[in-house]
């Protein structure tokens, strides 16, 4: 029986863009197919596998809605088997290339990848080539909890309207629900941005407003009970309630540094949330473990940077080329990488996985020694981490999970498992902020991309103009180019088309994808406007309004069933 003296819990933030019909190969659909090839199935199997083992895993990953919503459409399934088939095809005609060189070791590698990607095309039929419904089953096990997000990803705290953030919010539970048969009650924020309660400026030259309702209450509403921030957001917290012998009392703001033992302002802890000062929480942040993380993406000292593993940028052959070199060193030119050589892997991965469960456990043990108190320790990485980036990853994962399973003093534990099994006892005020570099908004506002958000405040106020102005609860023509009109909305709104400009990835795909949603709203928006002023103009619709509508419905075939409601506050 165990006893633990505190609890790990491993998210894993799953998410990519739009891409379903937006482009395949450099950028748009071989993302996704990558990704779930290499990360999402890898994840599945690898609870199958610790399940096998007598394990039990426990894992804490995200699956934003418009990730969901293009792995459940038949355009990625059919396309997913395609690229599989591409990819067994091309590991076999390496082999014969590599027999014909002579070279035996990139022959047997060759062979080591169509065997691998045969298993993936068998595994994906037999789950019904349903991705979703296969996390979805594990996690009715017990084995994930799967956390829902913003529709589309949008970064919420520099949304201009609040009723915006309720539409990305209420679309993106709906979606999950949808797609997985269930609510989920945990939420990844995108990017972990967030915005407390109270007077908000833009960043660019717009008005501000007197009073913001906090992301904490607006994500509450929607049924969320937990969420995820940086470590710097639950370190500069304020102090507010704090449970006493069955009583909460208001505390002032310096109560965590007169009783450091309660756990305030700790990444240790689980805290409530209010920050308009209106009493308790109803929703939990989890604050993001910077040193246990660091273990893992730091390309100095991180894991994956081992020179054992396999080398990510270099391919054999032009297009969707496989990989047969090892990292061999990070500063190592690629043109000097040596081969790969999978015997030499295990044993890396088994060190590097009993490093981190160590460093774990001695993180737990520092804050039972301070407090006296069962802790949490929250590591949080993106999804695509684990096998895309690092092939291994997935491996290295079981194996953590098979020692923590294994060891007394841990908890292995899902997020919710947490929230209900060890209830926080403080609420506290957030600082806004979120987990991109400086720990600010900056990466989604700066002088690269602020004129995307002149554009996206603008269409904010055109949308909610006409939910407001025109008879779409009458008028069923109105409504469903509002509908449409509300879908580019969302799709505009996603923080990928800033990232992808501010990191210099892809910046011409960024651009042209965040002004086409932004086109095709304003024609859908414009039409809603010419049919709600003579409801006979629909039929009438030229050839290339029809054209236009039609173009939308071709490209963006996500979130079928908009609720104009969502926009209501």
């Amino acid at each position: 029986m165990k006893n633990p003296i505190g609890s790990v819990c491993l998210v894993l933030h799953g998410h990519l863009p739009y891409v379903l019909r937006h482009g395949t190969w450099p950028h748009g659909e071989d993302w996704l197919y990558e990704a779930a090839a290499e990360t999402y199935m890898p994840l599945v199997s690898l609870a199958d596998e610790c399940v096998f083992f007598n394990a039990t895993p426990r894992l804490t990953v995200g699956l934003t809605p418009i990730l969901l919503e293009q792995l459940a459409h038949e355009d990625f399934k059919r396309g997913f088997e395609h690229y599989l088939k591409d990819r067994i095809d091309r590991a076999r005609g390496d082999r014969k290339d590599f027999e014909a060189l002579h070279n035996g070791h990139m022959a047997y590698l060759a062979t080591r990848w169509e065997q691998w990607y045969t298993e993936q095309f068998e595994r994906f039929q037999a789950w019904g080539r349903d991705i979703p419904k296969a996390f979805a089953d594990r996690a009715r096990q017990g084995y994930f909890e799967i956390l829902t997000s913003c529709a589309t990803h949008a970064y919420l705290p520099l949304l201009m309207e609040d009723s915006s953030i309720r539409a990305q919010v209420r679309a993106g539970v709906a979606s999950s629900h949808r797609i997985l048969g269930y609510r989920p009650t945990g939420m990844w924020l995108p990017e972990c941005g967030y915005r407390p309660a109270g007077p908000w400026n833009p960043p660019i030259h717009w008005s501000g407003k007197a009073n913001r309702i906090g992301v904490e209450h607006l994500v509450g509403d929607e049924g969320v009970t937990h969420f995820f921030v940086e470590h710097h957001l639950i370190e500069g917290s304020r102090s507010e309630q704090v449970l006493n012998e069955g009583q909460w009392w208001k505390v002032n703001w310096e109560e965590a540094l007169k009783y450091p033992a309660r756990g305030w302002r700790s990444v240790h802890e689980a805290h409530g949330v209010n920050s308009d000062g209106t009493g308790l929480a109803r929703v939990v942040a989890f604050g993001r473990d910077p040193d246990v993380c660091q273990q893992v993406w730091s390309g100095a000292i991180g894991y994956p940077a081992s020179g054992e593993y396999l080398e990510f940028h270099k391919k054999w052959g032009p297009k969707r080329g496989l990989r047969y070199w090892k990292i061999t060193g990070n500063k190592v030119d690629l043109g000097d990488k040596h081969l790969y050589y999978p015997d030499d892997v295990p044993h890396k991965i088994h060190q590097h996985a009993q490093h981190f469960c160590n460093f774990v456990k001695s993180r737990l043990w520092e804050h039972h020694h301070r407090t006296g108190r069962h802790g949490i320790v929250t590591a949080c990485f993106d999804a695509e981490l684990f096998g895309h980036w690092w092939f291994e990853g997935p491996r290295f994962l079981r194996d953590v999970i098979l020692t923590f399973n294994a060891d007394p003093d841990v908890e292995l534990c899902t997020a919710a498992e947490y929230v209900q099994r060890h209830p926080s006892d403080k609420v506290v005020s957030l600082p806004e902020g979120s987990w991109g570099d400086k720990g600010d908004h900056s990466v989604w506002a700066n002088e690269q991309v602020n004129w995307m958000w002149d554009i996206e405040y603008r269409c904010e106020g055109i949308f909610g103009k006409l939910t407001f102005d025109l008879p779409w609860r009458e008028q069923p023509q109105v409504r469903e180019l509002l509908e449409k009109a509300a879908r580019e909305l969302l799709l505009l709104q996603a923080s990928d088309w800033a990232f992808m400009i501010r990191r210099g990835q892809a910046v011409d795909y960024g651009i042209k994808r965040f002004m086409q949603h932004v086109s095709r709203f304003e024609c859908l928006a414009d039409l809603a406007e010419k049919v709600a002023s003579n409801s006979a103009y629909l039929g009438q619709l030229n050839e290339v309004e029809r054209f236009e509508v039609k173009d939308a419905d071709l490209h963006d075939v996500v979130f079928p069933k908009i609720d104009l409601n969502w926009w209501n506050m």
